[in-house]
């Protein structure tokens, strides 16, 4: 769905709409001075909401700030979890006069030219500098979330990444910073699969093979997995039932089980255990860890065959 442009209140007196009108249930009011008509905002998501909020707090700010940190994410097209959308973020190159009001976060940083592209209508944060903006200021969680997106979408780069890290030196949570680049992968194909890697990393197991093909003893395709644990004989996957019916030609909920069982047995075959999460299973984390765990204890019994490939990390 398009997201549709604000109004000003000035502009839309002077096409003939009365005040009492933009009051009324058929215009909402997006920020102060700016509305829509209402019929053009019910079905946004989250984040076309927020493009909305963009365009028109934009249009009331300074031609100097640039959209940034989340609110240039969400300009991006990239991924957001858990973070809220309800004030859009700018920034201005400036030592003094950040600011936060009831729709704007104003973040005063400098920016240098090459910091700064051209998003549709808006003046944007470059990916690379979002996710560093974003990795000093919001949880771990949430920065890896949309930082392994950007890899993953080859929206930015490692060398990237690196050079606005140097670039921050110095600023607030460039520590924090660091340690999300250093833990990002692209491999990763959706923020469960991000989330994923970090229960796992404070679970203390060994850090997974993402996106690996397995094959068997005559080279033959078996699967590619979510998450393989090659020292623990466990393959993992992440509500990998939604994401193989995408790919079942038929479609069908039966077919799909079908299908998902004799991928499970083949890779049973060879000695892997196969275990499965959920989102609710991010949220509330100790009978995960533990059938994770009791997975490993199952697979010392098996022997294993066939070998499997790894993917380059990205």
């Amino acid at each position: 769905m398009k997201v549709p442009r604000t109004i000003s209140r000035h502009a839309a007196l002077e096409a003939g709409l009365a005040a009492h009108e933009l009051s009324g249930p058929g215009w909402q009011r997006i920020c102060r001075g700016r509305y829509a008509r209402a019929v053009d905002v019910g079905g946004l998501s989250a984040e076309q909401r927020h493009l909305l909020l963009i365009g028109a707090v934009a249009a009331g700010a300074s031609s100097a700030a640039v959209v940034s940190h989340v609110s240039a994410a969400v300009a991006h097209g990239l991924p957001i979890w858990s973070l809220p959308l309800t004030r859009v973020h700018m920034t201005r190159n400036r030592a003094s006069g950040a600011r936060t009001g009831p729709r704007i976060v104003v973040h005063a940083t400098s920016t240098e030219p090459d910091e700064v592209v051209q998003v549709g209508d808006f003046r944007v944060t470059t990916v690379a500098r979002t996710v560093i903006d974003l990795a000093r200021t919001v949880p771990f969680e949430q920065a890896v979330v949309i930082g392994d997106a950007a890899l993953r979408f080859e929206r930015t780069t490692r060398s990237e990444l690196a050079q606005q890290l140097s670039r921050s030196a110095g600023r607030p949570g460039c520590p924090a910073a660091r340690r999300v680049v250093e833990f990002l992968d692209g491999r990763a194909e959706s923020p469960g699969e991000s989330r994923s890697r970090i229960a796992l990393h404070a679970f203390g197991f060994p850090a997974p093979e993402l996106q690996p093909t397995i094959v068997d003893a005559e080279g033959a395709f078996v699967a590619r997995v979510d998450f393989l644990f090659p020292t623990l004989g466990v393959v993992g996957e992440f509500d990998g039932m939604v994401k193989y019916r995408s790919n079942t030609p038929s479609g069908t909920p039966e077919s799909a089980v079908i299908a998902e069982k004799i991928r499970e047995d083949a890779l049973r075959a060879l000695g892997w255990i196969v275990i499965r999460w959920i989102w609710r299973d991010l949220d509330t984390t100790d009978r995960w860890r533990s059938r994770l765990t009791r997975a490993a204890d199952l697979a010392r019994q098996y022997p294993r065959s066939g070998t499997w490939h790894p993917t380059a990390r990205i």
